[in-house]
C-alpha cells in the first residue's frame, strides 16, 4: 500500500509539472520559432533564427509582465522547408512544446498549412515573411508583418510602366509553390489593369525543383516581351537570369521580395547588378534604429541581414509588444493565448525597422514597400517608395 500510495504521489506531482509547463513552468514564456533552416531556402530560417536569437539577447533572456519577470525560451523547429512539415511543427508547438505564441513559418509555402493549424488551435501565429492572402484569410489567429501580394503585383507593375514605359510584360514562375503562383497572378491581374488584355504577352511557368528554363525563357524571348517578371526565390533566380543571357535576353529582369536574400547576389553576381526588385526594406543607405540592427546583425554574424531578418526583428518586438500588453500571466494557457492574439490585433503604429505598422481586421498589416536596386557593388540600394 505504501508503494501504491507514492506511486499516486508521484503521478500526481509529474501531473502538476505538466499543468505549469504551459509556459515552460510558471515563471517561463515559451516562443516558438518555426523556421526553414533545412531544404531548398535555409537562409531564410537562418535569417529568421539569428534575428530572434538577438533578441532574446537584448531582453536578456527575460521580460517584465505585470510587474512579475519571467524567464523567456524560444523553442525552435526546423520545418525543412515543407507545407506538411511546417503543420506539424506547429502541431508540436502548441501541442507538445505548449508555446505561448508562435513566430513563421516564413515563406507561403509553409505559412499557409501552418497558419490552419494555429488558428485551429487557437494559438497566436505571426508570420514575418509571407505574403500570400490564404496566410491570414480568416483566420483570426494569425498575423503577418510584410504586405500582401495583391499590394505587391501591382507596385512592380506600376514600377515598370513608370520607369521603363513598358506595355508587353513575360512572367516566369513556379506553378507548385503559393508564394510565386498567386504573385505572378497577381502581377497579372495589375499588369492587364494598366496595359489591357493579352498585355502579358508570356506567361510561362514551372515546377519545384526544375533548374533548366531554357524553353520557357526561349517562348518569353520569342513573344516580344519588354521584361521579365520572376518572383522567385534566391536559388532559382541566379538560374534564370544566366540563363536568359545566355540566349541572349538583355531587357530588364524584376523580381519580388523573395530576392532579398543575400544568397542573391551571392549566387547570381555580376549578372544581377543593376536589377530591380520590391522589397520591405534596403539595407544600404539605411538610418537609425534599422541602420543600428544592420550593423549588430552583420557584426554579429558576417553579413548584412536580409528583409526576412529585419521583418523577423519587428515581429519579435510586436510579439513582445503584446504579451507585456497583456498586463499580466495567469498561467492558464488558453486565456493567456487569448490575450496576446487579442493585444496583436489592437496594434497601431507600431514603428518597425521596416516601417509603421497597423493591423487590420484580417491581422495584416498597412504599410508600404520600397523598389530596390542591386547595385554595382552587389548591394541592395534604396531606388523609390510604394505605399498603399
Amino acid at each position: 500500500m505504501k508503494k501504491l500510495a507514492l506511486l499516486v504521489l508521484l503521478l500526481a506531482t509529474l501531473g502538476m509539472l505538466s499543468a505549469c509547463a504551459g509556459a515552460g513552468g510558471p515563471d517561463t514564456i515559451k516562443i516558438g520559432i518555426n523556421a526553414e533552416l533545412t531544404g531548398d531556402i535555409p537562409k531564410v530560417g537562418e535569417g529568421t533564427k539569428f534575428a530572434a536569437e538577438m533578441w532574446l539577447e537584448d531582453i536578456g533572456g527575460e521580460l517584465e509582465v505585470g510587474g512579475k519577470t519571467y524567464k523567456v525560451e524560444l523553442v525552435i523547429e526546423d520545418n525543412e522547408a515543407k507545407g506538411e512539415s511546417a503543420a506539424a511543427v506547429n502541431s508540436k508547438l502548441i501541442t507538445q512544446d505548449e508555446v505561448l505564441v508562435i513566430v513563421g513559418p516564413q515563406a507561403s509555402k509553409q505559412a499557409v498549412p501552418a497558419g490552419g493549424v494555429a488558428n485551429d488551435n487557437k494559438t497566436p501565429m505571426i508570420s514575418p515573411w509571407s505574403t500570400n492572402p490564404a496566410t491570414t484569410l480568416d483566420r483570426p489567429w494569425v498575423f503577418r508583418t510584410p504586405f500582401l501580394d495583391p499590394f505587391q503585383g501591382p507596385v512592380v507593375a506600376n514600377f515598370a510602366t513608370e520607369e521603363f514605359g513598358f506595355t508587353k510584360a513575360a512572367v516566369l514562375y513556379d506553378v507548385a509553390s503559393d508564394y510565386p503562383k498567386g504573385l505572378a497572378e497577381f502581377f497579372k491581374q495589375g499588369w492587364e489593369d494598366l496595359h489591357g488584355a493579352g498585355s502579358v504577352v508570356a506567361f510561362e511557368s514551372f515546377t519545384t525543383g526544375d533548374a533548366d528554363f531554357s524553353a520557357q525563357l526561349t517562348k518569353i524571348k520569342e513573344s516580344g516581351a519588354e521584361f521579365i517578371f520572376t518572383p522567385q526565390y534566391y536559388n532559382e533566380v541566379a538560374l534564370i537570369v544566366q540563363q536568359a543571357h545566355e540566349l541572349g535576353w538583355t531587357a530588364p529582369i524584376l523580381g519580388s521580395d523573395s530576392w532579398g536574400s543575400a544568397e542573391t547576389v551571392e549566387l547570381c553576381g555580376e549578372e544581377c547588378y543593376g536589377l530591380f526588385f520590391s522589397s520591405h526594406y534596403a539595407a544600404k543607405g539605411a538610418t537609425g534604429a534599422t541602420k543600428e540592427f544592420i550593423d549588430r546583425y552583420n557584426e554579429k554574424y558576417g553579413y548584412v541581414p536580409d528583409d526576412v531578418g529585419a521583418l523577423t526583428w519587428d515581429t519579435m518586438l510586436i510579439v513582445q509588444q503584446a504579451i507585456q500588453d497583456c498586463g499580466t500571466i495567469t498561467g492558464d494557457l488558453a486565456k493567456d493565448r487569448q490575450c496576446v492574439r487579442d493585444a496583436l490585433a489592437k496594434i497601431k503604429e507600431f514603428p518597425g525597422i521596416t516601417g509603421n505598422m497597423t493591423f487590420t481586421e484580417q491581422g495584416d498589416p498597412i504599410k508600404c514597400a520600397v523598389i530596390v536596386r542591386i547595385s554595382d557593388a552587389g548591394e541592395f540600394e534604396f531606388y523609390k517608395q510604394a505605399c498603399p
